[in-house]
């Protein structure tokens, strides 16, 4: 699909890529990896053709359509719904002409708008939107009434919808939260065109591509399977590149050795001069270097405080105005917790998280916390609401007003900002060494409870696994509401969940969450109300016909009745059995322990049968009861 061939780019000062090759294949799913900086979003920019590369490097089908996430969505009166139906231009073009064309046209352009099966537009648009976090209501509101970062899903529900021959997609899941990019996952794996993705999220990495593009030392080098096989075989790489390499240096000295020994020796000065020219071919072996990644300090409280460290006892919360945004509250925190907090964006979690960290009071209930309880809360929004012209500097001496320069300097060098950055701007660092920044730093006074509202969202991998690092190593409690999945599984050990006002303890993992989150949104996408009849194409035998189709849906009463009595009939035979195997036991001979043996695995598994019918019974009881209620 896509083919670079020897691509060398060079701007702003800097060389970004080398006589760099690859070749993308048809349908593949490619996840664009490489440190923070290194040039990965402007290699999309060259592929678009916004930055330009000086040739024919990048080729792509001539009639390949190209797709790509690249700013939010302009504020328009245009409904959502409305705006992603018009991101097909091919329908959204058939259909404004059916509105001028003439009679003897009309045929022709519905034969093509049922060709690219244009009745379904509406209801595709819709279940894209859904799993996005638009619900029915949302659909119709214009897009000028969604601020920046829904009007960012927007475009990539267009995106998404446009189905191009190439996606491109840079960071897609840092403006959704966990709900999205679960959906978007699924979404993906099941993208029928080729998709290049630049992402930090491991889990996504992992369940989606079937190819990892590497960018480093400026060339592209594409390896087959998903992220952890990428690791594996890097890993696997930079082994045999240190054992050629050490082959080589011990080669290297043998001949040194000779040529030292010998050369001053007539007899043996033509074997001296061929071992130096041996010498001077050998072409150093090239190995993988490895970049330092500094380690997060989350210092862990000197000592604990008596538990529980939290606990709400009917709870309500919310702002000044208005009712209650979370009620009936009733958990319990104790200083080895390590929380999830899940739920879809406007649930609450925020709030919840403001509430614990005290920046809101419950309007009813009780909240019981220690008053020697410290809380480190770090929120996304902290860095958008920095000061672009303070400097690291200056934000560790207002943090340490007592502490000498020194201490200062040497305080940023271990959050992973050197010299060379302490006196730079906030807008000239990058997004992952301001949170970098801001993350060492609200941990800095050893809290009982860290909150983390979104950590990762400009962190690269490998900082995220360093941050994953410091907090197994934290011996304080932790609230984490995060899109990486990866994160969340190997931080939190309860998963809780904001939904319907409130917060509980969520019964399952977090598998069991994806499943959830995937099931509701397809439930929701087939709503009625989410399909216009805009378009007026689908024929009403169809619709008759999806009626009867959604009526025979599940099995009949009759045939869970029978259901019911097979499983009867199986429990009053396994019953009958266990008690003539019970019988047969009370006369065995004690001293024939092998047909005791033989009768109690006998014994053993018919209880197990007995156990697997009766619920099945219990099963087919509840769907008969369903069925005929």
């Amino acid at each position: 699909m896509l083919q670079i061939t020897e691509l060398t780019f060079n701007a702003w000062g800097r060389k970004f890529l080398e006589d760099a090759s690859v070749s993308l294949p048809p349908g593949s799913k490619v996840g664009l990896v490489g440190r923070n900086g290194i040039g990965k979003s402007t290699l999309f920019k060259l592929i678009l053709g916004e930055l330009a590369a000086g040739g024919d490097e990048i080729s792509l089908p001539k009639t390949a359509r190209i797709g790509s996430v690249d700013q939010e969505h302009p504020a328009t009166p245009v409904s959502v719904l409305e705006t992603i139906l018009e991101a097909d231009e091919e329908r959204h073009t058939l259909l404004g002409r059916l509105e001028t064309a003439e009679p003897e046209e009309m045929g022709e352009i519905w034969t093509r708008l049922i060709e690219i099966d244009a009745d379904a537009a509406p209801a595709r648009a819709a279940e894209i939107l859904v799993g996005l976090g638009f619900d029915q209501e949302n659909q119709q509101r214009p897009m000028s009434e969604f601020s920046g970062g829904w009007r960012m899903r927007v475009a990539l529900a267009a995106a998404l919808f446009a189905e191009p021959d190439m996606l491109l997609l840079d960071e897609p899941t840092n403006y959704l939260d966990l709900e999205g990019a679960l959906w978007l996952e699924a979404r993906l794996k099941k993208y029928p065109h080729t998709a290049l993705i630049i992402s930090h999220d491991r889990e996504m990495l992992n369940e989606v591509c079937t190819h990892i593009l590497h960018l480093a030392n400026h060339t592209l080098t594409l390896y087959t399977g998903n992220y952890d096989q990428f690791e594996q075989a890097r890993a696997e790489k930079a082994r045999l590149q240190m054992s050629a390499k050490a082959k080589q240096d011990a080669e290297r000295a043998h001949l040194q050795a000779f040529v030292d020994r010998f050369k001053a020796k007539a007899s043996k000065a033509a074997q001296a001069q061929s071992r130096m020219k041996r010498l001077a071919k050998m072409q150093p072996v090239a190995t993988t270097i490895e970049e330092r990644v500094s380690p997060f300090i989350l210092p862990s409280p000197p000592r604990p405080l008596a538990p529980p460290l939290i606990r709400l006892e009917r709870a309500n919360v919310g702002y000044e105005t208005g009712k209650p945004i979370l009620r009936n509250l009733n958990l319990r925190m104790d200083l080895d917790d390590r929380i999830g907090l899940l739920g879809v964006n406007g649930a609450g979690k925020s709030t919840f998280a403001k509430m614990i960290a005290g920046a809101l009071k419950v309007s009813e209930g009780e909240l019981h916390r220690d008053r020697k309880m410290r809380v480190g809360w770090f929120h996304q929004h902290q860095i958008e609401a920095m000061d672009p012209t303070d400097t690291p500097l200056e934000i560790i001496r207002r943090a340490m007003p007592d502490a000498p320069e020194s201490a200062r300097r040497s305080k940023l060098a271990q959050w992973g900002l050197g010299y060379e950055k302490q006196e730079t701007t906030v807008a000239s660092l990058s997004g992952g060494e301001r949170a970098r920044l801001l993350l060492n730093q609200v941990a800095m006074d050893a809290p009982h409870i860290l909150i983390l509202d979104e950590p990762t969202n400009h962190l690269d991998i490998d900082s995220r696994r360093a941050l994953l690092d410091a907090l197994n190593d934290y011996n304080g409690a932790v609230i984490l509401i995060t899109h990486d999945r990866s994160l969340m599984e190997m931080v939190a050990d309860r998963l809780w969940l904001a939904a319907d006002g409130t917060v509980k303890p969520w019964d399952g993992d977090m598998d069991d969450y994806a499943k959830f989150v995937l099931d509701r949104a397809k439930q929701a996408a087939v709503k009625p109300s989410q399909i216009k009849d805009e378009t007026a194409v689908a024929a009403p035998s169809s619709n008759n016909k999806r009626k009867k189709n959604d009526k025979k849906s599940g099995p009949s009463p009759s045939t869970l009745r029978h259901a019911v009595k097979k499983a009867e009939e199986r429990m009053a035979q396994l019953t009958a059995d266990i008690a003539r195997i019970d019988d047969d036991m009370a006369n065995a001979s004690i001293t024939n322990p092998k047909a005791l043996e033989g009768l109690t695995r006998a014994r053993t598994k018919a209880q197990s049968d007995l156990d697997a019918a009766e619920a099945e019974w219990l099963q087919a009881e509840e769907a008969l009861a369903e069925a005929t209620a």
